[in-house]
């Protein structure tokens, strides 16, 4: 499958590494093959160079011309709605999840064990009162469709044999 996301004016980027790591920043201009000229103006992110491959580029993307100033980017920003979509998508759900995750507590990770449990339990009981009563009423497995067979020498030999009808 051919590349989606090209490194473009107008391309939004998640920098995952550096000192505005876990921001969003749209790209304004390639400098060679391993920078490219940043802004984020409503991340917080400041107009810097940023490498390749601290960043990743988004399925964001918004019209933008070449080396556009702030103001045009914010307003750019705006119009196209990049922090309400990010804030939807599942990339961003992941990392805020995974935040949640590495700020819990040693109790907290317990209360969360033990719901694991308590709802584990629940789902056995359900599955087992349905499984019995599917096995009492018969239900257990469906009735499977078997193919036919393609005649086999050595079987229709055998079958032959059994029943009397074979060469003597």
């Amino acid at each position: 499958m051919p590349f989606q996301r090209f490194v473009e004016p107008g391309r939004v980027a998640y920098i995952a590494e550096g000192i505005h790591s876990g921001k969003l920043c749209t790209i304004v201009d390639v400098i060679d093959q391993t920078r490219a000229l940043v802004d984020g103006p409503e991340s917080g992110v400041p107009r810097t160079a940023v490498r390749f491959k601290q960043m990743h580029l988004t399925k964001f993307k918004f019209p933008l011309t070449y080396t556009s100033p702030t103001r045009i980017v914010r307003k750019s920003w705006k119009d196209a709605q990049i922090s309400e979509k990010w804030a939807e998508s599942s990339w961003a759900h992941k990392i805020d999840a995974r935040k949640r995750r590495s700020e819990l507590t040693d109790f907290d990770r317990f209360k969360l064990g033990r719901a694991r449990q308590t709802r584990n339990r629940i789902i056995t009981r359900v599955y087992q009162k349905l499984k019995t009563k599917a096995a009492r009423s018969g239900r257990t497995f469906p009735a499977r469709k078997r193919s036919k067979k393609t005649a086999n020498p050595k079987n229709a030999a055998a079958k032959a044999a059994a029943k009397g009808k074979g060469k003597k």
